[in-house]
């Protein structure tokens, strides 16, 4: 990377959600600790944080996006620590944890010992009437698969679980907790990509299940303590870790309500061109954006390159958060709440029960319900009007939980376009993208189309595109 006149590097770094602002604070911890840099953090939207929004209601912590980050990605937690918010951590209430699936029209839990889609445990198995008789029958029959060294680089998820554990399993169970996790079609999606480890296993031990019980003997035998919680969250709300990310960019420009409109070659490097008309000079761009809006960004740039992120599918969300008396949710099943599978026929792909799942951030005599709708299964759900959502998710509830009661208040948010979906063939596709970066030296990609879509994720990349652009060097 040439460096700008006067020595010191221009980078640009445009997105201020999650992944933006993780970028922006790398370069600024390196600007207090010397380096030669000077920042510039652009964002369309009039506020910084992007999914991550956080509302205090009725002594209840009503988050508009995300609640929570898994507690075995370690990155939103250390960044929280660094951000002097440790003191603030606080993991799930697994000891009440539990999950229903709706199945004919009534909610089922998970059996226990599920690993994710794997059984670990015989007789929940075999008593659960969630999985039909063919589907158990193929369970037993995947303590035989023999490894598959050769097996297909990539398929659909829906392939890979049908041929281990029937297509009860995958109905039932896999495809209502993916379409919780990604709003995604598990036709569509890739195992590759989603289920890794379990692509892995195939691969060097065949089996599944005996794959996971030897993880799990393995696991107990290296563990020091009481296992971590599944989910993380900050108490008071996500949006302080946005805050106090801010707050470090200190020596930062930031542009709010500003859209770039594309990255050009320049005489020294590049020119970043924003929507009113005057252009910022860069020696390195840090694209912390969905890849849609990534590829439009640099078309004029990089053809090809921008051919290939827009090939990228999304999937859109919308979250219905009611809040209650805490006796009018007293009868609800203990848990932390139900996923509805499609063959359902439900506008809710799920439901969680903040309250159980993080009663630090519920205030007591409240209760806090979190509906998701939308995902590739049920595009138009964006275009219902608020009144519609509420009946919608009021008159479902009514009819899954026998929930009669008017809530206290009602929260609704859309997040269009906003879940990446990582289809069949998204590893070659990333390393064709890679391929294509390299040509363009100081262009650097972050957020979640590429390697993961939870916040832990969002931070590693944002932060990798930093460190990278501060070294001039790609990783």
């Amino acid at each position: 990377m040439t460096a700008s006149p006067g020595g010191r590097r221009r980078i640009v770094v445009v997105g201020g959600g999650i992944a933006g602002l993780a970028a922006a604070f790398t370069l600024a911890r390196a600007r207090h600790q010397g380096a030669p840099v000077e920042a510039t953090l652009v964002e369309a939207a009039p506020r910084l944080g992007g999914v991550i929004q956080s509302e205090q209601v009725e002594g209840c912590v009503v988050e508009a996006g995300p609640d929570s980050f898994l507690a075995e990605k370690p990155e939103a937690a250390a960044t929280a620590r660094e951000m002097g918010l440790g003191d603030l951590l606080i993991g799930s209430n697994d000891r009440e944890r539990r999950t229903y699936i709706l199945h004919r029209g009534k909610l089922q839990p998970l059996p226990d010992g599920l690993m994710l889609l794997v059984p670990t445990r015989i007789l929940p198995v075999v008593t659960t009437p969630l999985i039909p008789l063919p589907s158990k029958l193929a369970m037993a029959g995947d303590w035989f698969h023999r490894p598959r060294p050769d097996g297909p680089e990539d398929e659909s998820v829906a392939d890979f679980v049908t041929r281990h554990f029937g297509r009860g399993m995958l109905e039932n169970i896999a495809d209502p907790l993916l379409a919780g996790v990604y709003g995604g079609d598990s036709g569509r999606l890739s195992v590759r990509s989603v289920l890794a480890r379990f692509w892995k296993m195939e691969r060097e031990q065949g089996s599944l299940t005996r794959a996971t019980l030897k993880a799990m003997r393995q696991r107990r035998a290296n563990s020091t303590g009481n296992p971590p919680p599944l989910f993380m969250t900050l108490k008071g709300g996500l949006s302080q870790l946005v805050a106090k990310l801010v707050a470090q960019l200190d020596d930062t420009a930031v542009r709010l309500g500003r859209r770039v409109e594309a990255v050009e070659r320049s005489e020294a490097n590049y020119r970043v061109r924003l929507d009113d008309g005057t252009t910022l000079d860069a020696d390195a761009v840090i694209l912390a954006l969905p890849a849609h809006s990534a590829s439009r960004i640099l078309d004029g740039l990089g053809p090809a390159l921008a051919a290939r992120l827009a090939e990228i599918p999304y999937s859109s969300a919308m979250t219905v958060s009611l809040g209650f008396e805490a006796g009018q949710v007293a009868g609800l099943p203990p848990g932390f709440g139900f996923l509805v599978p499609a063959k359902e026929r439900r506008r809710l792909l799920a439901c969680t029960f903040v309250h159980r799942k993080f009663p630090e951030n519920v205030a007591e005599g409240r209760g806090l319900l979190r509906c998701f709708m939308g995902g590739s299964r049920d595009t138009e759900v964006l275009s219902l009007s608020d009144a519609e959502a509420l009946e919608t998710a009021q008159r479902e509830l009514r009819e899954i939980l026998g929930l009669t009661a008017q809530p206290l208040f009602a929260r609704i948010h859309r997040w269009p376009d906003s879940m990446a979906q990582y289809v069949v063939g998204h590893v070659e596709r990333l390393r064709t993208i890679d391929a294509e970066l390299e040509k363009l030296p100081g262009i650097y990609l972050a957020g979640n189309a590429y390697s993961g879509i939870g916040i832990s994720d969002c931070i590693r990349t944002g932060r990798a595109g930093a460190e990278r652009a501060l070294a001039g060097v790609r990783g």
